[in-house]
């Protein structure tokens, strides 16, 4: 992950450990909206795609909205180093940069970003409130987008080579790795997915799982163990990824008998699963039987005038596309719920 200029834009920071993340200009002070405003028609959590485009919109129909962004720096593509699949880039983009960029778009129509880590909300009574950062917010409508982060081995040497041939996005990075070998780490459904999507790029895919049967659905099983290009390494566990700058390989403990051993790669894959960052929301939100929250209606949630958008919702694609595209109509239903209850003047589809 490079963070130097990017073409006249501050160069970005992480900040913290909070659920939702955030790009923070390096020097800037975490405190309060810089205009002093703690009510919006509306208030976006999180500041991922999904967010930062909501915010894109919303800003645009002068809906003036304050994104509380998180202590972290942009969601998952702050750990993603070359972004080739998202559209407008041909030669690509680093993550970094393209949040950066995000946010410059936003903040140039209006929107307050906000470094700060949303504490707690009550959506009983309006306008909805939100605590973060020790101020209250007040808003007529409210976007969660505040993402899903990836379940990692918390192994410093899997931090430290973050972007350098460790990830957890087959989809995102798996064309690197064409003609190499890889690892793939878990044993479930994600993990043989993944494994499976990196057959059409690697020579050979490795998975490494603790156990000595998979958990996954049993068609993805036979699938996996049925495809050439995959090798399974049971009751192994990784306690170490090899490497200075980038990955050279694993090390690998049984199990069982605890014996350690090295197994060559070019790149790790962890595919243990998702974390919904729902904390905040729990209480006055539905969510699905893996925690993510439920969509009623298109955006819609069932508390009235509180919309959903991104990663926080969608288990499936997890796209930084998909979840901007969500930002989109969340912003445009927001705008629309504002404009039927007399909030907002309606706006033209020219307005966006």
């Amino acid at each position: 992950m490079t963070q130097g200029g990017f073409g006249g834009l501050k160069p970005l920071q992480i900040i913290g450990d909070g659920e939702q993340g955030m790009a923070a200009p390096v020097g800037a002070s975490v405190a309060a909206a810089p205009s002093g405003r703690t009510s919006a028609k509306v208030i976006i959590v999180g500041s991922g795609p999904a967010g930062l485009t909501a915010a894109i919109y919303a800003a645009r129909a002068n809906l003036g909205p304050i994104v509380l962004g998180g202590y972290e720096a942009g969601g998952q593509l702050m750990i993603t180093s070359d972004v080739e699949n998202f559209p407008g880039f041909p030669e690509g983009i680093q993550g970094p940069e393209l949040m950066g960029r995000m946010r410059a778009q936003a903040e140039r129509f209006g929107a307050v970003v906000v470094d700060v880590d949303v504490e707690r909300v009550d959506l009983s009574r309006r306008p909805l409130h939100l605590w973060a950062g020790g101020v209250e917010y007040e808003a007529e409508t409210v976007i969660a987008a505040s993402g899903a982060s990836a379940l990692w081995l918390e192994l410093e040497s899997e931090s430290r080579l973050r972007g350098r041939g460790v990830s957890a996005c087959a989809t995102c990075d798996g064309f690197f790795f064409r003609d190499r070998k890889v690892v793939v780490v878990g044993g479930g459904d994600t993990a043989l997915e993944e494994a499976l999507f990196l057959t059409r790029y690697a020579r050979e895919v490795v998975m490494v799982h603790r156990r000595d049967q998979f958990r996954g659905s049993r068609i993805m099983q036979e699938r996996a163990l049925a495809n050439p290009r995959i090798r399974v390494l049971w009751n192994s566990r990784v306690v170490e990824v090899l490497g200075e700058d980038h990955v050279t390989g694993v090390r690998l403990r049984d199990t069982v008998s605890g014996a350690e051993r090295d197994e060559p790669a070019d790149g790790v894959f962890v595919a243990i699963g998702h974390r919904p960052n729902t904390r905040v929301f729990r209480e006055w939100l539905d969510v699905d039987d893996k925690g993510y929250l439920s969509v009623h209606e298109e955006t819609r949630t069932r508390i009235d005038g509180v919309f959903v958008a991104g990663d926080v919702h969608d288990a499936r694609y997890r796209q930084a596309v998909t979840a901007a595209g969500d930002g989109c109509r969340a912003a445009i239903d927001a705008e629309r719920w504002l404009a039927e209850h007399g909030l907002a003047e309606p706006a033209t589809m020219s307005a966006w």
